[in-house]
């Protein structure tokens, strides 16, 4: 069996023990971004068979084949998560739960590895559908913040991610902030470390690169840019501290989830 279909078997493993995320994938025809009536009920029974109360989030994720440029294959993957997600907000599902929206662009394959070449292929030219529970991390552990907290209680925002060796907010992660400090108002007397991670670093070092500021320190950067954002969103800053863990808590589920900063409850 080849490593990178052992590394795939792996990730997928963690992927669905770790988080009991829930995946439905989608098929498209090659070049195309639309679907036929019966994968489009595929989404909907999909969503149907999960209690959309006990969904804290969905996650859509968009693949191509190898054939094609990189630029063209990027959009088309971006198109297919756009229909997807369209097919669940015109069939009344909650669009505010969709939390990542994203083309991953074109899946490179090793040709000479692959045994059915066409089906691989075909099997590329997807959309993955991902439900996250509520609160499918375990006892303490959430990925959002909560009507009520405990000292200790950990929250895994999975849209506050940054881009590779960059400390800079994104755009879903601002959304994300907004909704988290609507919250912070409302509960005055919640105070947390905000904490930031890294990804694709050597064991030898502790923390990666930052490229904007050419310091090794980019954890801490990245929990610095979110505490600036929340300071000039009027959040006291003595409610909140933050600090850089580097790379020393990897989620098991690849570089993105890595590349993400999280709070720590200290007092409520």
């Amino acid at each position: 069996m080849p490593k990178s279909y052992l590394i795939w078997i792996y990730f997928v493993f963690n992927l669905l023990s770790a988080q009991e995320k829930r995946i439905e994938t989608i098929y498209f025809n090659f070049d195309k971004y639309d679907i036929n009536r019966k994968q489009a009920i595929t989404i909907l029974d999909f969503i149907k068979e999960n209690d959309t109360s006990k969904i804290e989030s969905i996650q859509i994720y968009g693949y191509c084949d190898d054939r094609g440029n990189n630029d063209y294959n990027y959009k088309l993957s971006i198109k297919r998560v756009e229909t997807v997600q369209n097919i669940l907000t015109t069939n009344g599902f909650n669009k505010n739960k969709i939390i990542i929206i994203k083309g991953k662009g074109r899946v490179l394959i090793k040709k000479d590895t692959i045994e059915d070449i066409s089906k691989t292929r075909s099997q590329n030219r997807r959309v993955d559908l991902l439900i996250i529970p509520k609160n499918s991390f375990g006892r303490g552990i959430y990925s959002s913040l909560q009507d009520k907290h405990k000292v200790g209680d950990r929250i895994y925002f999975e849209t506050i991610l940054f881009e590779l060796g960059s400390s800079k907010l994104t755009k879903n992660s601002i959304r994300e902030l907004d909704k988290i400090i609507l919250l912070l108002h409302k509960n005055k007397h919640l105070e947390f470390e905000i904490r930031g991670h890294v990804c694709c670093t050597p064991n030898s070092f502790k923390d990666a690169i930052d490229r904007e500021t050419n310091e090794r320190k980019l954890s801490v950067n990245r929990a610095k840019a979110v505490f600036k954002y929340l300071i000039a969103k009027r959040i006291n800053s003595l409610r909140m501290s933050y600090k850089g863990c580097g790379n020393k808590f990897p989620l098991g589920q690849g570089a993105e989830m890595d590349r993400r900063v999280e709070f720590l409850i200290t007092k409520i």
